[in-house]
């Protein structure tokens, strides 16, 4: 199922123990409709208070309700805050996260001088002035095969240098991204920056993190042409901060085509 989610009142995608979760909301009412409770497989794990206008999840049902029933009947039960956009039939073998090949991921910032209320859930407000070009030139940089580490979260450096040291892999955090470009757009609510990055795969943090550091060189307070040497540093500690969680949204999933 294809779903669209609010993720402001949540504590992310996975199901947690006494938490309200987009996973877990997804569950009890799968639960309701067909007396069964499979945990679905997100494409992806999106933290607390990220949105997704398009993420994908798997799971196994064992009773007959056609796909448009399903569709129906979720949307009936789950909160307005999420929507499932579509059901349909997939191989047994399917996996959400596991066969997808590609995933889009925006990022936006709000400009005005006041931002409406009705945006501000799903907005980054930045007031300072910001240099356009030199952060798209950092977002160009990007571009290409790169070891992510210095852009993941603390926790994922250190789990994943230690898997790394353990079981003697390598290229853990290399990543692809195909696209990585900002873009101006005029709206009646006011002026938003988008940053649109699509790879085959993201680390913990890591949008949220390029964000941040594009940001702080934007604003003067990272030199102009600093990614190259933030992804050779290896170290979360070259890059800037983490930017809020309220403007991440999962935009899309890619998989192959049958």
């Amino acid at each position: 199922m294809t779903v669209s989610y609010d993720g402001t009142d949540f504590k992310g995608w996975q199901v947690q123990p006494g938490e309200r979760t987009v996973q877990g909301e997804l569950q009890a009412a799968l639960g309701s409709i067909a007396g069964e409770t499979p945990l679905p497989q997100g494409s992806g794990r999106t933290d607390a208070g990220v949105h997704a206008l398009a993420q994908v999840a798997s799971f196994a049902l064992n009773a007959p309700v056609p796909a448009a029933n399903l569709q129906r009947a979720l949307n009936r039960i789950l909160p307005p805050s999420i929507r499932i956009l579509a059901v349909e039939a997939a191989p047994p073998e399917f996996h959400a996260r596991h066969a997808a090949v590609a995933k889009t991921y925006e990022y936006r910032i709000f400009r005005g001088a006041i931002c409406p209320p009705f945006v501000s859930r799903f907005v980054h407000v930045c007031r300072w002035p910001l240099n356009l070009q030199i952060m798209r030139e950092a977002a160009e940089s990007v571009m290409g095969s790169h070891d992510f580490i210095s852009f993941a979260a603390s926790d994922s450096d250190l789990s994943l240098r230690s898997r790394a040291a353990s079981d003697g892999e390598t290229g853990m955090t290399v990543r692809t991204i195909y696209l990585s470009r900002w873009e101006e757009r005029e709206s009646e609510a006011g002026s938003l920056l988008i940053y649109r990055v699509r790879g085959n795969g993201f680390l913990h943090h890591m949008v949220r993190n390029l964000v941040g550091t594009m940001l702080e060189i934007g604003r003067g307070q990272l030199p102009a042409g600093a990614m190259a040497g933030i992804l050779k540093q290896r170290a979360r500690s070259a890059a800037g901060p983490t930017a809020p969680a309220r403007g991440l949204f999962l935009h899309s999933v890619e998989y192959e085509k049958p």
